[in-house]
């Protein structure tokens, strides 16, 4: 009895799985159609190149490039590591 209980709901839960799948796949396909774009937007080019600079020059502390740029730590490092 506990097996087929089990079965049962172990269905169910695939079901709505899929149901939500679908819907999340022509969300973003009417999304997309609208011309919108999803994801994280990227950083401001101009203030990752000035950041750049100034750590090139090495005349600034990491503190001092990252507070004059608003760029955060992980970003900055990321974007270096890339370079």
């Amino acid at each position: 009895m506990g097996k087929l209980v089990f079965t049962i709901f172990s269905g169910l839960a695939q079901f709505e799985q899929d149901i939500i799948s679908e819907r999340t796949k022509s969300g973003l396909e009417s999304a997309r159609a609208r011309g919108r774009k999803g994801g994280r937007p990227r950083k401001d080019h101009s203030k990752l190149d000035m950041a750049f600079k100034m750590y090139d020059s090495k005349d600034y502390s990491i503190k001092e490039i990252l507070d004059a740029t608003g760029i955060s730590r992980a970003t900055f490092y990321r974007y270096l590591s890339q370079r």
